[in-house]
């Protein structure tokens, strides 16, 4: 099982951009879907995006199309997004998350990082 530590979150101003990073230990995580959810302060975890073990199928939500890029290396153990344009509803606890199965399902993710936060201010 690997395990998941996120960084590059922080403060920006609106219109702003700020790539996140997701270190996996283990040598498997090329066989992980990789996800990326948010958390806003009184809101339910939403899956902003995520993408498939090998890299060639991505997931976007509607909220954040155009404006979120996820990438993965798996010869670094790493999943990134990128964020561009950010709004100040962007503003959450992003974390990123593994799964073995079908990288589209929200309840199919079972390992988890510790969160970073992302303050987006107007």
């Amino acid at each position: 099982q690997v395990q998941l530590v996120e960084s590059g979150g922080g403060l920006v101003q609106a219109g702003g951009s700020l790539r996140l990073s997701c270190a996996a230990s283990g040598r498997t995580f090329s066989s992980y879907a990789m996800g990326w959810f948010r958390q806003a302060s009184g809101k339910e975890r939403e899956l902003v995006t995520a993408i498939s073990w090998s890299g060639a199928r991505t997931y976007y939500a509607d909220s954040v199309k155009g404006r979120f890029v996820i990438s993965r290396d798996n010869a670094k153990n790493i999943v990134y997004l990128q964020m561009n344009s950010l709004k100040p509803e962007d503003a959450a606890i992003y974390y990123c998350a593994a799964t073995r199965t079908n990288y589209l399902d929200r309840e199919a993710y079972d390992t988890w990082g510790q969160g970073t936060q992302v303050t987006v201010s107007s």
